[in-house]
C-alpha cells in the first residue's frame, strides 16, 4: 500500500512537472532565437557599416510591440488610425523604427526613402504577407503579386487602361443622370443627404459598367441590402439576387482584409465564416461575366474563322482581356483587383471633395465659375466647350482642386513593402537622421503619404489648409504621391482623375449652392475610416440644390 501511494505521489509530481518543463523549453527556444538573430543582426551591421555610414534610426520603447499593436488597433476601431500614428512621427521623427507583435518596422515619410522603396531599389523589396491576407477575396492580381508573376499581370492590365478607354466620358453620363436625380430629390427642396455613399453607389455602378459591360445599377436601388448572412443557400441563389446584395459584400471582405494586413503575420487569425461565404458570393457573381465574357470572345474567333465580319461593338474590359486569355481564374483575380481600385479611389476622391468644397465657399464658387464660363450650365451648352478628356484636363482651377484634395486626404493613405534581402534605406539614421538606415531582409518599410504630404517643410506653415492655390507654378516630385510611384504606379491614375472631374463639373452644373449638413466633431477633424482606402467615417452630409 505505502509503495503505490509512493508511485502516485511520484506519478503526480510528474504530471505537475510536465507544463513547468513545457514552459522552461519553449522559453529556452524563444532565448535562443532571439540570441541567434541578435548574433546575425550585428554581423549584418558590421557587414554594412564597412561599405558605408549606416546607423540606427531613432526607436520606440516598447520592445516586442504588444502594446504598440493595441494602441494602434484600437485607434483603428476608433477611426482615428492616422491621428494616433501621427503622434509617433511627432515624436521620433520623419523615419523612425519599432516592432509590432515581434516584427520589426521602419517607419518613413521621406520622400528619398519612399522613392528608394519604390523605384531606385525597387528590386530590394516585395509586397509581404499581403499575398496572403488579399488572396482569398482578390487571388493572383495585380494587386497581389510580386516580380515576374507581376510583370506578367501589369503587361496583361496596362492596354486596357489606354487613352482611348480612359477618354470616353460619354459612357458616365447615365449614371452621373442617376446620380443627379437622387440628389435633387422628389422636392424643389432637396433635403441633406450622405453624398459618399451615393458616390460609392455612382462609382460602382460605372466600375461594373467598364468590367463587365453591365452595371449593377446600384444608384437605382432603394434600401441597403445585406450580405450574404442573409441570403439561404449561397450555391444555389440566382444572379439576380446575388447583384442586389454584392455592394455589401464587397464592402464588408475589404474591411476584413484591412485588419488581416494589420496583423501581419497572423493575418490567419481574422477568417470568419462570413467573410468565407461572401467571397463565395463575389466570385460567383464575377464568374458569371468571365463564363459570358470567353463565350462571346470564342464565339467571334470562330466567326472569324469562318470569314465573317465581326461587328465592333462598344470597349468591354472583360472581353477586351478575354482576347489575350481565357483562363477564368485569372480573369475573375483580375477584374476583382481592378474592381477595388476603380471604385474605391474615385468615390473617395470626390467624397472629400464635396467635403472640402462644403467647408470653403469660395473655393466652390470659384471653380463653379470656371466651370460655367468653360462648359455653360448644361451638358451642351451653346456657345461653350463639350466636355471631354482633354477640355477636363486644361481646366485649370478644377485640376488645383483635385490635386490639393489628394494631397490632403489621399485614398490610400499608407502602405508598406518588405525587403526581399538586406538593404538601405538613404536617409533617417543618426542623431541627425543624414545617415543611410539598415533594412535587413524580411523586416518592413512602412510609408504614410497622408502624413508626408501634411510635412510643413515640404508644403508650407498652411501644409493643413485646403488651398488649391498652392498648385499655381508649383511642382512637386516623390514628395507628392497619391498614385504611388516607380513601376507600380496607379494604371487607372488618369481613369479616376477623368471620372471625378466629368463628375464634379456635371454636379456644378446642375446645383450652385452647396451646404454643409455634417454633425461637429472633436477639433473639427474628420474621423478617418483607413483600411485599404480612407474614407470618412461617418459619411460627408451635405445639401446641393440650384437656388
Amino acid at each position: 500500500m505505502a509503495v503505490q501511494t509512493q508511485h502516485q505521489h511520484i506519478s503526480a509530481v510528474e504530471a505537475m512537472n510536465k507544463p513547468v518543463v513545457l514552459l522552461l523549453t519553449i522559453f529556452a527556444l524563444v532565448l535562443i532565437y532571439v540570441l541567434v538573430r541578435c548574433i546575425s543582426d550585428i554581423v549584418v551591421e558590421r557587414q554594412f557599416a564597412k561599405k558605408g555610414a549606416v546607423r540606427l534610426p531613432p526607436r520606440t520603447e516598447d520592445w516586442l510591440g504588444i502594446r504598440l499593436f493595441w494602441t494602434l488597433f484600437r485607434a483603428l476601431q476608433k477611426d482615428k488610425y492616422l491621428d494616433v500614428a501621427q503622434t509617433y512621427h511627432d515624436k521620433y521623427g520623419a523615419t523612425f523604427a519599432s516592432r509590432v507583435l515581434g516584427e520589426m518596422i521602419i517607419n518613413t515619410i521621406d520622400p528619398e526613402n519612399i522613392k528608394a522603396v519604390l523605384a531606385t531599389e525597387f528590386n530590394d523589396f516585395d509586397l509581404g504577407n499581403r499575398y496572403e491576407a488579399f488572396y482569398p477575396l482578390l487571388g493572383d492580381g495585380i494587386f497581389t503579386l510580386d516580380h515576374q508573376a507581376w510583370s506578367r499581370s501589369r503587361a496583361l492590365l496596362r492596354p486596357q487602361f489606354s487613352r482611348q478607354q480612359v477618354s470616353d466620358v460619354a459612357k458616365l453620363e447615365p449614371y452621373v443622370q442617376d446620380l443627379i436625380l437622387r440628389l435633387a430629390g422628389a422636392g424643389p427642396s432637396p433635403e441633406a443627404c450622405d453624398i459618399q455613399d451615393l458616390f460609392y453607389k455612382l462609382t460602382m455602378d460605372t466600375a461594373t459598367e467598364f468590367l463587365f459591360g453591365e452595371s449593377v445599377n446600384s444608384l437605382r436601388m432603394t434600401g441597403s441590402p445585406a450580405g450574404a448572412e442573409s441570403i439561404p443557400d449561397i450555391k444555389r441563389v440566382s444572379h439576380s439576387e446575388i447583384a442586389r446584395v454584392f455592394t455589401r459584400a464587397f464592402d464588408y471582405c475589404q474591411e476584413i482584409v484591412a485588419f488581416r494586413c494589420l496583423l501581419q503575420s497572423w493575418y490567419w487569425l481574422m477568417n470568419p465564416k462570413k467573410f468565407r461565404d461572401n467571397i463565395v458570393l463575389i466570385h460567383r457573381f464575377v464568374d458569371y461575366y468571365v463564363d459570358r465574357a470567353v463565350t462571346h470572345v470564342r464565339q467571334s474567333i470562330e466567326t472569324k474563322k469562318m470569314g465573317e465580319v465581326v461587328q465592333s461593338e462598344r470597349y468591354m474590359f472583360l472581353e477586351a482581356l478575354a482576347e489575350e486569355t481565357q483562363n477564368p481564374k485569372t480573369l475573375r483575380d483580375q477584374s476583382l483587383n481592378i474592381l477595388l481600385a476603380g471604385r474605391d479611389t474615385t468615390a473617395n476622391l470626390l467624397s472629400w471633395t464635396f467635403y472640402l468644397l462644403a467647408r470653403h465657399p469660395r473655393v466652390f464658387e470659384t471653380l463653379r465659375t470656371e466651370i460655367i464660363d468653360t462648359f455653360g450650365d448644361s451638358l451642351h451648352a451653346p456657345g461653350k466647350k463639350p466636355i471631354n478628356f482633354e477640355t477636363l484636363k486644361n481646366a485649370t482651377y478644377l485640376r488645383h482642386v483635385l490635386n490639393e484634395v489628394l494631397r490632403l486626404y489621399p485614398s490610400v493613405p499608407s502602405n508598406f513593402r518588405v525587403a526581399s534581402k538586406d538593404t538601405t534605406l538613404p536617409r533617417g539614421g543618426g542623431a541627425d537622421g543624414a545617415s543611410p538606415v539598415l533594412v535587413r531582409k524580411g523586416e518592413k518599410v512602412f510609408f504614410t503619404v497622408y502624413f508626408m504630404h501634411r510635412r510643413k517643410d515640404l508644403f508650407g506653415d498652411d501644409a493643413d489648409s485646403f488651398k488649391p492655390e498652392r498648385w499655381e507654378g508649383n511642382r512637386w516630385m516623390w514628395e507628392y504621391l497619391p498614385f504611388n510611384g516607380g513601376p507600380r504606379i496607379c494604371l487607372g491614375q488618369q481613369y479616376a482623375l477623368t471620372e471625378a472631374a466629368y463628375t464634379v463639373v456635371r454636379l456644378l452644373q446642375q446645383f450652385d449652392t452647396l451646404e454643409n449638413h455634417d454633425l461637429p466633431v472633436e477639433d473639427d477633424i474628420p474621423l478617418k475610416r483607413s483600411l485599404l482606402t480612407m474614407s470618412n467615417a461617418k459619411g460627408v452630409h451635405v445639401r446641393l440644390y440650384k437656388k
